[in-house]
């Protein structure tokens, strides 16, 4: 009986595509809009939204962190 050795998982070709994809994003500068980001946690969060609120706030906050760069 022969092994196969490393085991191919289909899971490890979708994180190295993954990955590509980064990269390429990566070369193309990208400024995210904030204001519209905060419109859309004040929305969650008039909405009582928890979610949407936790969601739109990491956003908010990474785009902060492109933006300052």
């Amino acid at each position: 009986m022969k092994k196969k050795w490393p085991v191919p998982r289909p899971t490890e070709h979708a994180a190295l595509r993954a990955i590509a994809r980064e990269q390429r994003r990566a070369r193309r500068p990208h400024v995210p809009h904030v204001p519209a980001l905060m419109a859309a946690l004040v929305d969650a969060v008039a909405q009582q939204d928890r979610e949407g609120i936790c969601l739109s706030s990491h956003r908010v906050v990474r785009a902060a962190e492109e933006v300052g760069e």
